[in-house]
């Protein structure tokens, strides 16, 4: 073998060291960059923020990179910054809100007992049992808002722990008995006492007592309502069925909805807010709601909470 062809294999090596050299130099800065946008973004979830870089690593990739990165913790932390402002103004507007009417209907409703004790004409005994339904009327709307609000700005916190779905239930089921009972409408359960099951029970007896109040106002006298639980491998579902006037598979979907009522029953008392705030409480403790009805034949209402 000649020098030429020596020559030639020493630079061919040399140029697959080279080769193999930046190969292996720009896995390791790949390695490197990785880790650290790693590290930034790390530091932004946790809210610890980024720190700046020294002036000799501005100018490289990683450089420009971690100033979009401190743009975009900058903006993050403004927006924080204005969302807990916006909850805190909405917290003291909700409390002043709830601290001014108290006092007026509590006072509406003193001043209606009084009157009720007075000798008025049929006309008037009318009025006066209008105006009291107007006032309850208003004092359930107000509590209602209150409350829808409070969930919606996170102000009320969800707060999932064991607890036994039997007594939630129960209480639920305790608050609807006399509606019921007005209706000689029958009530049954159908759970396994000890139920223990991680849930919200202040927030969940509030979730099926609005559903139960639904299923009391558009269900006939002398009818029937069963509430079942059944524990699934993923929810345990809470069924609700009664025996009411059912629901137009076109407006099923429209029930959840704020504000929603249907339009026959307008002459039933309530505002639409009840099965919207059962699917917000359930929505943030991991569950959901759904409805099975056909007009005329009755409802059954589903709501499923995670099996933790």
């Amino acid at each position: 073998m000649d020098w030429i062809s020596i020559g030639i294999l020493a630079l061919a090596a040399s140029a697959v060291l080279a080769a193999a050299w930046r190969v292996w130099r720009i896995k390791s800065e790949v390695r490197q960059f990785e880790a650290k946008v790693e590290c930034a973004l790390d530091d932004i979830l946790s809210g610890r923020g980024l720190a700046g870089d020294d002036e000799e690593t501005r100018d490289s990739l990683w450089g420009k990179c971690a100033e979009k990165l401190m743009r975009v913790d900058w903006i993050w932390r403004k927006k924080e910054e204005k969302s807990l402002l916006e909850k805190k103004r909405m917290k003291e507007l909700i409390s002043d809100i709830s601290h001014q009417t108290k006092t007026p209907i509590a006072n509406m409703k003193l001043y209606l007992e009084f009157l009720s004790e007075e000798e008025l004409s049929d006309k008037g005994r009318g009025f006066l049992e209008n105006l009291g339904g107007q006032t309850d009327k208003l004092d359930f709307l107000l509590q209602g808002m209150v409350k829808l609000s409070r969930l919606e700005t996170g102000i009320i916190q969800i707060r999932s722990v064991p607890a036994d779905l039997y007594e939630t239930l129960a209480k639920a089921v305790t608050e609807i008995v006399p509606a019921a009972a007005a209706k000689q409408i029958s009530l049954s359960v159908d759970c396994e006492e000890r139920c223990i099951l991680r849930h919200d029970a202040k927030w969940m007896e509030e979730a099926v007592f609005n559903v139960l109040d639904n299923a009391v106002k558009y269900t006939e006298p002398s009818g029937r309502i069963h509430i079942k639980v059944i524990r699934q491998e993923i929810f345990v579902r809470i069924s609700v069925t009664d025996t009411g006037k059912g629901i137009l598979p076109e407006r099923q979907a429209e029930i959840f909805t704020r504000f929603y009522r249907e339009p026959e029953v307008h002459e039933e008392s309530g505002v639409g807010i009840g099965l919207y705030l059962t699917r917000k409480i359930l929505e943030l403790q991991g569950g959901y709601i759904e409805v099975r009805s056909q007009a005329g034949n009755g409802s059954e209402f589903c709501l499923y909470l995670p099996n933790e």
